[in-house]
């Protein structure tokens, strides 16, 4: 893990401490750092018995995982100040609520997006591979709600505009971004009220790639559902948390990823999102490619929608007007 240097300032509201980490406003560039996400008693049920994890890309995997996430924490890249819009974007990385795919859907996001001039805030979110010991709903989404607040908390330090955050989830991390776009009305066990009502958790966009979306359909990720809400959740359930059903007129604008060959969370979770918002007429678009499968993020061995996805991303935020600077 990157760590760097830098003063941690505690603020309280509502009965939360919110983290702040200050850095240089003189500094033209800043290299990633770590901020915790509570600096005091986290909400939700520890269950992880082990060490967090880093597993380096092998010919096992290609790509880098982190498991056994017990102290929550973003990991903040920033763009040059020349260059920077204002706008933010909280990264949700993937791995079936039980490990998280960090690199090439965590870091490599986070530095495609600072080449655009948006911040970039990876979120180290709770989970654990381990049977017995995965951590269950509401707790990624805790730890999803607490990144944006403290993403917005740090607005005036980070210069970034608490108006145009948005959030970037793929496969599992789509799921909790979904949930991030469509309950934020729900108060979770855990969190205090008013910290809630202040509604600072609610980002003003969306951006889903190949997104777990459905919890109760034969196009279901099983195996999402099964970590986040147990293996014996009940259809009522997985219903209540299948996002496409949670959509409505106030869900944020929301862009999809997907391709149509996706064995592993399969195109119909993007498609009934989408159609979801269409109904509601919330703003958005859905691109799917033929051939990408699943877990293409930002690998370089990704093929044509690797190289074009995040071209129609940067095109859909600039048209929306999310990341244009603004004076």
């Amino acid at each position: 893990m990157i760590r760097a240097a830098c003063l941690v300032v505690l603020t309280t509201v509502s009965a939360t401490t919110i983290v702040i980490a200050q850095r240089s406003p003189t500094s033209t560039r800043t290299a990633p750092f770590d901020v915790p996400l509570f600096s005091n008693a986290m909400p939700g049920s520890p269950r992880s018995t082990q060490s967090e994890t880093f597993v380096l890309p092998s010919t096992l995997t290609p790509f880098g995982l982190i498991t056994h996430v017990q102290r929550p924490s973003v990991r903040v890249f920033l763009p040059p100040r020349a260059k920077a819009t204002g706008a933010a974007v909280v990264i949700y990385p993937g791995g079936g609520y039980r490990v998280l795919a960090i690199d090439h859907e965590g870091w490599q996001a986070a530095r495609w997006l600072n080449s655009l001039g948006i911040a970039a805030i990876v979120c180290t979110y709770r989970v654990s591979d381990r049977n017995g010991e995965h951590y269950s709903f509401p707790t990624p989404l805790l730890d999803a709600r607490q990144a944006v607040r403290v993403t917005r908390a740090n607005a005036a330090t980070w210069r970034i505009d608490p108006q145009r955050v948005g959030v970037l989830g793929f496969s599992a991390g789509g799921h909790l971004a979904s949930m991030m776009l469509t309950m934020f009305d729900d108060t979770l066990p855990g969190e205090v009220a008013a910290v809630h009502a202040s509604m600072l958790h609610k980002p003003n966009f969306g951006i889903l790639v190949y997104p777990v979306i459905s919890m109760h359909t034969l196009w279901a990720h099983r195996g999402s559902a099964s970590a986040l809400l147990g293996d014996t959740s009940s259809l009522e359930i997985r219903r209540l948390y299948s996002t496409e059903l949670r959509v409505t007129a106030t869900t944020p604008p929301t862009i999809l990823i997907a391709a149509q060959d996706d064995d592993g969370v399969p195109v119909q979770n993007s498609i009934a999102f989408y159609e979801a918002m269409t109904a509601k007429k919330v703003p958005g678009e859905l691109h799917v490619w033929s051939r990408g499968g699943h877990g293409f993020g930002m690998l370089a061995s990704g093929g044509v929608v690797v190289r074009e996805w995040p071209g129609r991303v940067a095109g859909w935020m600039r048209s929306a007007g999310f990341s244009a600077i603004r004076e």
